[in-house]
């Protein structure tokens, strides 16, 4: 007998495809893409309709470079992308340049595209490999096997069922899925909380993606230090994305006015960059960033949990999207191996098991690397101690941009490389 949360499931045709996929975000296309390309029918389930805007910083550093290539996307310039060379640091009111590292496994540049456009790109990209897409498809609850108490399938909000032997919840941080399927959130992993808006300004076609380490409310030193990072990101549309994050770790994580934050930093920039309220674009929407794989385990009795479904955003820079599509490409491969095997055996079974360990074995010791990080930067004066003390030496900062943003050479790198994989695989998994 099938049974979902809402009682036996309805006398009509359900939907059967070899793979169910809940959430057509980053994770959930990505996830769909690398399915279908294995050889299995893929049933794409977004709650929404296309396009629809995600609130993001928009700004893509070149580890989802790597992922879109593998995806088949075109991020040439001529394709609609805006190409960035490196990352501008600010402490306090010192701007410090570093360029992306050159790098043998990952491409020399990243990428800056608005949502709305970026997730419409790659639900198209599943679409031509051959995903069925369904949009406002609203899933409400997972149809359990009475018997195993296996997910095989879901129901949406119209009654519509769809059914297949495996399910990957890519239904984002609030993940309704994984609720239901009794995996909560785990309160020992760091989360953080970002806001962004766009404003026209003439920094648009910039080519460096900038990163505030320190948030001042007036001049460095003269006023308050405000907690949290920011960043600005021109857009070459003749709009910036600009926005700030706070951690958990902060002492005011959810006691802040996070729209008053950002306005107070803004209003002390530059006037002639334009980020005073008369150039606001769009209204200043947030959303929460869930780290450190704060959702496990991320396989259970059939549902593969992905992107920020599974907490998977890096502690060290907020960055989700990168690390959703890794998660869908490592889910497929399982998904894969255990469709040829043979749906429902043992062997399948352990080809599923593999995912959790591989993602671990893949991300766990670094995760793990900046849960400790979010701890030292959640006291405003220790980050600000370290961008005195550390953004003169250049020497420095290129380690620390390498590890922030995940960028190594697994094999043949330099010593920092080196060092920082090391480091990793040492680390206990988070």
């Amino acid at each position: 007998m099938l049974v979902t949360s809402h009682g036996l499931r309805p006398a009509r045709t359900a939907v059967e495809s070899d793979v169910i996929v809940v959430g057509a975000g980053p994770a959930g296309s990505a996830t769909a893409t690398h399915l279908a390309r294995r050889g299995l029918h893929v049933s794409l389930l977004e709650k929404t309709t296309f396009p629809r805007e995600k609130v993001c910083g928009d700004g893509l550093t070149p580890r989802a470079t790597r992922q879109l290539i593998r995806l088949g996307i075109d991020t040439s310039e001529a394709a609609g992308w805006l190409h960035n060379k490196g990352l501008r640091i600010y402490g306090g009111d010192r701007p410090f340049q570093l360029e992306w590292p050159d790098l043998a496994d990952f491409p020399p540049y990243g990428l800056v595209r608005p949502r709305a456009d970026f997730d419409d790109l790659l639900v198209r990209n599943a679409q031509a490999a051959g995903v069925k897409l369904y949009e406002q498809a609203n899933v409400v609850a997972p149809i359990l096997d009475e018997r195993t108490d296996r997910i095989v399938g879901v129901q949406t909000k119209d009654g519509a069922e769809y059914r297949a032997p495996m399910v990957v919840a890519a239904d984002g941080n609030s993940t309704r899925l994984s609720l239901a399927m009794g995996l909560n959130r785990r309160d020992d992993r760091p989360m953080g909380v970002a806001v962004r808006t766009y404003y026209t300004s003439p920094r648009h076609d910039d080519d460096y993606m900038e990163s505030w380490l320190e948030l001042w409310d007036g001049r460095p030193g003269e006023s308050n230090l405000l907690p949290g990072y920011g960043w600005i990101f021109g857009m070459g549309d003749g709009t910036c994305n600009v926005g700030l994050g706070i951690l958990n770790t902060s002492s005011a994580f959810g006691k802040t006015d996070y729209k008053d934050l950002l306005l107070r930093w803004l209003n002390n920039t530059p006037e002639e960059w334009g980020f005073r309220e008369a150039n606001m674009t769009s209204p200043v929407r947030g959303a929460a960033l869930p780290m450190g794989f704060n959702r496990q385990p991320h396989y259970t009795r059939g549902l593969l949990l992905v992107g920020d479904a599974g907490g998977m955003v890096n502690p060290f820079n907020g960055e989700g999207i990168a690390y959703a599509m890794e998660s869908g490409e490592i889910a497929a491969d399982a998904m894969a191996e255990a469709h040829y095997r043979g749906t429902g055996t043992a062997s399948a079974e352990r080809a599923l098991e593999s995912y959790p360990v591989k993602l671990k074995a893949e991300l766990g010791g670094y995760y793990t690397l900046g849960r400790a990080f979010v701890k030292l930067i959640g006291n405003p004066h220790v980050m600000q101690a370290c961008t005195r003390y550390g953004l003169p030496r250049k020497t420095l900062m290129k380690f620390t941009l390498k590890l922030l943003a995940n960028l190594t050479d697994s094999r043949d790198g330099d010593a920092m490389d080196k060092l920082i994989n090391v480091a990793s695989k040492i680390a206990p998994a988070a």
